[in-house]
């Protein structure tokens, strides 16, 4: 009888709930990734892809530095927007902070990309 109970495979476990939930949600997208996809869409390689992409992120780097406008043709402008100091609150204990002046990237989207979302 002892054979018998132990030649039986225990049961497949099911996926917990969260992990479905999780997978359901928007995911993440990596510049490897991305540099995949131009490598296998314009036949190139995709270390030398990725290279370029990875340039491409730090010309935008040098450019906003500088405090150059970034127009990208279809996608938006990027620019660094200055915030001047300010008085906030602590929300934990409500006491009054001194917000110092910093800088800030911001986003315009273009049209054609309000477009395609």
């Amino acid at each position: 009888m002892a054979k018998q109970a132990s030649s039986k495979a225990p049961a497949p476990k099911a996926a917990p709930p969260a992990a479905k939930a999780k997978a359901a949600g928007p995911s993440t997208v990596t510049v490897k990734q991305i540099a995949a996809e131009l490598a296998e869409k314009h036949d190139m390689p995709k270390r030398q892809v990725e290279a370029l992409v990875n340039d491409l992120g730090d010309a935008f780097a040098t450019h906003l530095k500088k405090g150059n406008k970034i127009r990208y043709s279809g996608i938006g402008v990027l620019e660094v927007r200055s915030r001047a100091a300010r008085t906030g609150r602590n929300p934990a204990t409500g006491a009054e902070i001194q917000i110092p002046a910093s800088k800030k990237i911001a986003f315009r989207p273009a049209k054609e990309l309000k477009e395609a979302i």
